[in-house]
């Protein structure tokens, strides 16, 4: 919110992304067949157009981005770009334990170099403040819970005509069976338990409003693949102002976590509360 008003109130050329779009853009260009697709032409084009880029919800979370982020961003700086990011982890934490993180530390020395680093502590979490009674969450997973589920799914389908949807993603094709004027639904295993990355949430995002999600499970050590594509899929739903009804194994506060996503997870927890509670989602 706060780094939302300063945005807001630059009066230069500026440009705010989620993460996550942004380097969808930069690999996009990248598989371009211009006769410069290299990364300094990237950045040239962005130097064009901004002064300012502010990267929201900045996750490392494959090997690829981890390679050459110490290179694109060496070059962003060399051409006087000024940065804003955010993240719900220190620099020094930033991919953890990920494969060949070695390859990864140039960038964290980069963004040390040029860049303050600043921790914003809260006592209160200020998106479980001001919620409405309309929850959207059901457990445990049970007969009554998927009674309830139904009949949810069924009020806000009412008299909305169902189709089938495919959505398309680099050659990729995702089915979306229940497809209701915007309002849809699915198991956790179909969009967390198959081979579906930021850019297919991404483009769900882009043509759904509300979104039921069923089947929740409980996350530890033997799913944190699962859970990392959960975390990544909330944090464009929430960007995207999706609202969500659940069905969970357990409430939120006894979803569990794996020990590598325990940190960034509680930030999914809190946006999860806001999502299933709050008007304006």
């Amino acid at each position: 919110m706060l780094l939302d008003f300063v945005f807001k109130e630059l009066k230069i050329k500026k440009y705010r992304s989620h993460f996550n779009e942004f380097m969808i853009s930069f690999h996009n260009y990248r598989h371009t067949k211009n006769a410069d697709n290299s990364i300094h032409s990237f950045v040239k084009n962005l130097k064009k157009k901004y002064e300012l880029i502010y990267l929201d919800e900045f996750q490392v979370t494959n090997i690829v981005d981890a390679m050459i982020l110490g290179k694109l961003f060496e070059i962003i700086f060399s051409e006087n770009i000024k940065i804003i990011i955010t993240t719900n982890t220190k620099l020094d934490c930033l991919y953890k334990d990920g494969l060949q993180r070695e390859k990864f530390l140039p960038f964290i020395s980069i963004i040390e170099n040029f860049s303050i680093q600043k921790e914003l502590l809260l006592n209160d979490d200020y998106r479980l403040k001001n919620s409405d009674q309309a929850e959207r969450t059901f457990f445990p997973l049970n007969e009554k819970t998927s009674f309830k589920i139904n009949q949810k799914f069924r009020e806000f389908t009412r008299d909305k005509l169902g189709e089938k949807i495919i959505i398309t993603t680099k050659g990729r094709d995702f089915t979306i069976k229940n497809f209701y004027n915007g309002i849809t639904r699915f198991k956790f295993d179909e969009l967390c338990n198959k081979n579906l990355g930021s850019e297919d949430y991404i483009n769900i995002a882009k043509i759904c409003k509300h979104v039921f999600i069923e089947e929740v499970p409980i996350f530890n050590n033997r799913n944190s693949n699962q859970q990392l594509r959960f975390i990544t899929l909330i944090d464009i739903f929430y960007e995207k102002k999706i609202s969500l009804t659940l069905s969970l194994e357990k409430y939120f506060d006894q979803l569990g976590s794996s020990n590598i996503h325990s940190e960034i997870f509680k930030r999914t927890i809190s946006r999860l509360f806001e999502m299933t509670r709050n008007k304006e989602f």
